[in-house]
């Protein structure tokens, strides 16, 4: 592939977002390209018409669209705008002063990244008076804890990696498990529930006598069995359970840098007067055109020296084809989301007019025999990227989905509504007695779709839905 295709597939796959840094990045390093601020019915100039030649014969002059439009706003009034009024609440007057080494104070300077949970202990390990040896213990330990804190290696590891004796291992790891959080270098969730336990001083109490003996019964939530196993009474049970349910399972997470992403959609999709709109977000993605400086340069070879015409025009032309590529690139991209998302329209009427549940079965090749491309060309185009609907935000694939055959000879139904279907089932179920995933896939035989047991169970698990006997309603009946 030539590198202008190579060019063009990539601007395909990109997401706006991506794409406006793509841009950005090309008009730095161009310098025949220009933000485009002009109005909407002018167009770009041919690379004939730039050069001043005549177009090639039997060959309209190709005429480039226009690229996505922004609306800029004037700069005129900026002088009389009284900047006072909108200073920095951490910037004092005082914060204006010229520092000793010349510089100007600034909010930023305040700024922090959020703690992680390596730093704080860290932070913590260096307050105890540790030899070379014990600290490099702790650093090996604190080094080998995942996000919530658990560490991730046996005695017998820490030992072959430091050198170490078992003594000091044994003395550091109980070191570590006494730091903030409450519960961090845990091997496992019993361990860390009985660490934090300890540290609320009931390692004697009836919660840590169900954490440390009788974790199986707490997984099930089988609370009458706890009490007749330890002989305790079902309030005393009841009442420890409340104290490990406040505990923490995942101490290490307080300290995860988490930041919300928040998903900007590349296409919306509008119901207006009983026909669907599409609309592409070109919010931030700058119009482009040719510098007219560069293009006088061509044209008249002002302020040229004669021995350099040749190289300095060989330069721009090669710029300027660079330039207008991009620009055609950017457009035919367009184009083709907006045939895609047409044809998704098309063969997915019935969700964006009722919901998830009436998705249709549909493959690429169905989206690329409608719109004449090939299937790679449309899985590029649904690629990381997302549509508003009527119903909500989803992306591109989302609207690709498996057939779930049916019986008496019925339309298939798409594999994204048989996860809906499954959510509901189990949202009405009886928590007393739990759908297995045979009763499930029984289910749904009744309502005359065809899916096995072990299918059932992926889609719950994708679902991120416990089993059966982890959703049932706790059993606080002594039997």
């Amino acid at each position: 592939m030539t590198p202008q295709l190579q060019q063009a597939i990539k601007l395909l796959q990109l997401s706006t977002l991506e794409l406006s840094d793509v841009v950005q990045q090309e008009i730095e390093q161009n310098p025949l390209l220009e933000e485009d601020t002009n109005t909407p019915d002018s167009h770009h100039e041919s690379l004939q018409e730039v050069m001043g030649e005549p177009p090639p014969p039997d060959e309209p002059t190709p005429m480039l669209e226009r690229t996505a439009e922004v609306s800029l706003d004037d700069n005129a009034g900026l002088k009389e705008i009284d900047w006072s009024n909108y200073e920095n609440e951490y910037e004092t007057p005082s914060s204006f002063k010229e520092r000793d080494d010349g510089e100007m104070s600034s909010s930023l300077d305040i700024l922090t990244k959020k703690t992680s949970l390596e730093d704080h202990l860290l932070w913590q390990l260096k307050f105890n008076e540790l030899t070379e040896e014990e600290e490099k213990v702790g650093l090996f330990m604190i080094g080998n804890l995942n996000r919530d804190g658990f560490l991730q290696v046996d005695e017998a590891e820490i030992i072959e990696a430091t050198g170490s004796s078992p003594v000091i291992v044994q003395w550091v790891l109980a070191m570590l498990q006494d730091m903030d959080p409450s519960g961090v270098g845990a091997r496992n969730l019993k361990e860390c529930l009985l660490l934090q336990l300890t540290h609320l001083f009931l390692s004697d109490s009836t919660a840590s006598l169900l954490v440390r003996d009788y974790m199986h019964f707490l997984e099930t939530r089988n609370y009458a069995g706890i009490a007749k196993a330890a002989k305790l009474p079902i309030k005393e049970v009841l009442a420890a359970v409340e104290v490990i349910v406040g505990l923490n399972p995942h101490p290490g997470r307080a300290f995860a840098d988490d930041e919300a992403h928040f998903i900007t959609p590349d296409v919306y999709v509008y119901k207006m007067d009983g026909e669907y709109i599409i609309q592409l977000n070109d919010d931030g993605l700058p119009r482009l055109k040719i510098s007219n400086f560069y293009k006088d340069i061509l044209k008249d070879h002002k302020d040229i020296p004669v021995a350099a015409v040749n190289e300095t025009k060989g330069y721009i032309q090669e710029k300027l084809r660079s330039a207008m590529w991009l620009i055609k690139s950017i457009q035919q991209r367009q184009r083709t989301i907006h045939k895609v998302v047409e044809s998704l329209v098309k063969f997915q009427l019935d969700f964006f007019e009722k919901g998830p549940t009436c998705l249709k079965p549909l493959i690429l090749r169905d989206v690329a025999d409608d719109i004449g491309m090939h299937e790679s060309t449309v899985s590029r185009v649904t690629t990381n990227k997302y549509v508003h609907t009527p119903q909500g935000i989803y992306e591109l694939k989302y609207f690709f989905n498996s057939s779930i055959g049916r019986y008496d000879g019925e339309e298939d139904m798409a594999s994204e509504s048989i996860k809906v279907r499954l959510r509901q089932m189990i949202q009405e179920e009886n928590q007393d007695k739990p759908l297995s995933d045979m009763a499930l896939s029984a289910g749904f035989a009744k309502e005359n779709i065809k899916i096995a047991r072990r299918t059932v169970a992926k889609y719950r698990e994708q679902l991120g839905i416990l089993p059966a006997k982890f959703r049932k309603k706790p059993n606080v009946t002594k039997g």
